[in-house]
Parts: structure tokens; sequence; C-alpha cells
């Protein structure tokens, strides 16, 4: 089964599978570095937005705000769930904008699906070019040459009379431009056990080539992954949050 395929398939349970992810946490210190390093205004992507939770939550803040996904089933549910929101099906390594922009999102390590360096370098300059003087980029990335294969996280639950086990982790061998995202879900209905196994290929850097391709466009500023407070990146951190104010 191919990773879109996958994707597709389990696209209503795709908030169950994120279910131990803070989602008003996360928007809100976007909004706080908006605040701090933005141009004030409200006009608000979310690039891979899924089915669309930060974007509830920007709306909320008061911005006029819009989702990009490449996966029409996600986009259908974030319509139901922001029906005054705007929603383009769309590759994020090549995307325009009729109007510019303020603030442009990438959650969740979602700016690694652009597939090499290449992908990567095109989604930075469409962001670039999408944005208002002084509006901001906000994602969160992982070093290659810091992940753990070893490493994973795993949580459970129930939906629909149906247990679930969800599983991820990143995996990197060490070379090149490319990491995988390791994705297993099993589903157990009535004693029945469905399995998906998903090996996602992305883009793999280290955070030294990562300013490399972002500081041509921006003045790159990057903190901790810790989305409680605002604390300059650690040289021995391999999760950051990137913070980039368009020159």
């Amino acid at each position: 089964m191919s990773s879109n395929a996958l994707y597709t398939d389990l696209s209503g349970y795709y908030d169950l599978m994120c279910a131990d992810i803070d989602y008003q946490s996360q928007s809100n210190f976007v909004r706080r570095i908006h605040q701090i390093f933005g141009n004030q205004g409200r006009d608000y992507l979310d690039l891979a937005c899924g089915t669309g939770p930060h974007v509830h939550h920007f709306i909320n803040y008061g911005y006029q705000a819009s989702g990009l996904d490449i996966n029409q089933p996600m986009l259908d549910i974030a319509k139901q769930r922001n029906p005054d929101a705007n929603f383009i099906l769309h590759d994020m390594s090549n995307f325009k904008v009729e109007e510019p922009l303020d603030l442009i999102t990438c959650f969740l390590y979602s700016i690694h699906y652009n597939a090499n360096i290449e992908k990567l370098s095109e989604c930075i300059a469409s962001a670039h070019a999408a944005l208002k003087p002084e509006g901001v980029l906000c994602f969160n990335s992982v070093a290659k040459n810091k992940i753990d294969n070893r490493s994973f996280v795993k949580h459970a639950a129930e939906h629909d009379g149906s247990q679930f086990s969800f599983q991820s982790g990143w995996n990197y061998c060490g070379k090149g431009e490319q990491q995988h995202l390791l994705l297993k879900i099993e589903k157990t209905t009535d004693g029945v056990t469905e399995i998906w196994d998903d090996k996602h290929p992305m883009v793999a850097v280290d955070f030294e080539q990562l300013k490399a391709l972002l500081e041509p466009y921006f003045d790159v500023h990057m903190f901790e992954h810790d989305y409680e407070k605002i604390t300059p990146l650690e040289a021995s951190s391999g999760n950051a949050i990137v913070v980039c104010v368009k020159k």
C-alpha cells in the first residue's frame, strides 16, 4: 500500500491518530512568535494542513486562515471543520497564492514531506514569494544527524467499537538527503486486526544545511522544540522550531 493510499484510506481516523497532539499550544506558540517577529497582519496559510485543526485555532485568533494539503479527503474534513476557510489541493513545494500572506506555518514536521533538497528549496522559495514584507514562515524540523533510529512514539485509542494502536518514528541510514517516517497502525474490531505499515520517504537535512537554504530569503531564528516557552536552540538538540522573517 502506498503512503498516500494509506493516508487516504485512514483520513477519517487522522484526528484519532493525532489525538495526543496539543494543537492549541502549538497554535498559541506561533501566534506569540508572530506577535514578536511578524508584521502584525492577519492573512494566514497552513501548509500540509491535514484536517485543519491549526486553521481552526487561528480563525479563533482572528486570522483570515486558509490551508493547503495534497490529500483531498483530508481537505474535505478540514472544510467541514472550518466552513469559512479556504482550502487548496496542491503540493507545498511549488505553491502560489492570489494575495500575499502575513504568516505561513507547517506543523508536525511536515516540511520534511518535500521529497528532496531540490523540492525543499522550491518550498522555501514559494513561501518567501507568498509572504508580505516582514511576513513569517514557522515550522518544526528534525536534524538528520541527531536521529535515533531506535526511538519511536506510540499511543492507543478507541473509536466506534474498534481499538487502535499508532506507532511512529524517524529512520536515517546515515548518509544522503532522504530519511523515512516509519508508521504502523493497528485496528482491532471484534478480535480481527488490520495492520498498515508505511515507510514514507522524506527529505533529510541537518540544521546547518537548513539554515543555508533559508538565509538567502529570511532572517532565521531557531528555538527549542518546546511550545510552552520561547528558548534559543541548544547545540545538542535534534528538534527545532524554526522562525523565518522575510527580508
